[in-house]
């Protein structure tokens, strides 16, 4: 026993028992390499390249497996020079069709992809830059690694996507989308961002297709539903069905992404802000800054971005005061949209929940542009309520009493 004890501790190298791995040092380092915490990085590296940053990103690429889209109007003028690079496909104008609505509406509409976003942001920061590791801990001014290594920064910014989104009340938007190669022409011109055609019984559901190529069309599945399961197998099927519908035969599946997107009826910004921790700058879904009736990130990921940019003090306690006002303010001026969503969950029936967007539709493309981009008027507002509602009225009544209670 003392033999083995002995020969135990001669294999114990006391230097490197207590050696413990000096820090990363860094001036801005960012938890998550997906849109929000990408498009920071990004514009850092354009609009300050004095500073040193680090991107901390556990998967193999940055962005994920995904397409965005977004109007030209939902960017800001000063931050297209942000977003211009990593467009890969742009439309003038765009269909919606409903059971009782077909329209073209004049927009320009780009789309991002994925790979194009890891490329560039890549090549903007460098790769010596990235941080290819899971994140354990993060506080103001350190990130906590897995690998026994940490990163030691004058501000940390978290983005890695929501926090806990059982601090809100929210009905879900559900997503599944296949980008399609076909041996003939598709014989798309433009988008189909919304054609609510198709069954409604499971509530508001519409197809949505962007014309890569002649011969590559991303289609996909989506619906409002009221519980946030997925079931990626069905909507494949149904992608199938339309494409076969549309005429659409012998596709290759060239990509494949899915996802759910929380809809905000109700809810405590500051419980949802805490949720993930205090103290510590966030952007993105961790920061509670998506559309609360489309879900989408992306304008507001760039706008947070821009800020960040911006910011003269990079300390923690300053880009956490920052992105949480930011926040706050963006959440306390968006409950009209989050009444929307109330009356379209609780106040419509499920397979007449499009009948909403169908009478949005009527509207005028500037009230619906500024919809997209969260920038509603007061006259918008006013508009988008008056008229006859499209769900039964005493029960839309009901649901903004008591959201008023």
């Amino acid at each position: 026993m003392g033999g083995c004890l002995r020969r135990f501790r001669r294999c114990i190298n006391p230097a490197s028992a207590s050696r413990v791995i000096d820090p990363i040092q860094c001036d801005i380092a960012i938890a998550g390499g997906g849109l929000a915490g990408g498009l920071i990085a990004l514009a850092l590296a354009r609009r300050r390249p004095d500073l040193d940053i680090r991107l901390i990103e556990s998967a193999g690429s940055l962005g994920g497996n995904h397409v965005w889209s977004f109007f030209d109007t939902d960017i800001a003028p000063a931050d297209w020079p942000l977003v211009e690079p990593l467009i890969c496909h742009r439309w003038q104008g765009y269909d919606v069709a409903f059971p009782s609505l077909t329209r073209t509406l004049d927009a320009t509409y780009n789309a991002i992809e994925s790979e194009r976003f890891d490329k560039v942001v890549r090549e903007a920061i460098g790769e010596e830059r990235i941080v290819s590791a899971q994140v354990v801990a993060v506080a103001a001014d350190r990130i906590t690694l897995d690998n026994q290594q940490s990163i030691a920064a004058k501000g940390v910014i978290d983005t890695r996507g929501a926090g806990d989104l059982a601090t809100l009340q929210s009905g879900w938007q559900k997503f599944a989308g296949q980008l399609l190669r076909l041996p003939r022409p598709h014989g798309l011109e433009r988008p189909i961002v919304m054609d609510a055609t198709v069954d409604q019984s499971e509530g508001y559901r519409f197809v949505y297709c962007l014309p890569f190529s002649e011969t590559e069309v991303f289609v996909e599945d989506t619906y409002y539903s009221d519980t946030p399961d997925l079931d990626v197998a069905a909507l494949s099927g149904r992608i199938a069905a339309y494409a076969a519908a549309k005429g659409w035969h012998n596709a290759e599946i060239v990509r494949e992404e899915s996802g759910v997107l929380p809809v905000t009826i109700e809810g405590d910004f500051a419980a949802y802000w805490n949720s993930s921790g205090e103290g510590v700058a966030k952007a993105g879904m961790r920061s509670g800054m998506f559309h609360p009736t489309t879900g989408y990130s992306l304008p507001d990921a760039v706008r947070m971005a821009s800020r960040i940019a911006a910011a003269p003090d990079i300390s923690g306690a300053a880009l956490h005061t920052l992105t949480h006002d930011y926040a706050a303010a963006q959440w306390k001026q968006r409950g009209f949209y989050r009444m929307l969503d109330a009356m379209l969950f609780r106040a419509a029936d499920p397979d007449q929940r499009y009948k909403v967007l169908e009478r949005f539709y009527h509207l005028r493309p500037e009230l619906i542009r500024r919809f997209y981009a969260a920038q509603s008027t007061l006259a918008d507002k006013a508009r988008i309520l008056v008229g006859k509602p499209p769900v039964p009225f005493w029960r839309a009544v009901g649901v903004v009493m008591r959201r008023a209670a």
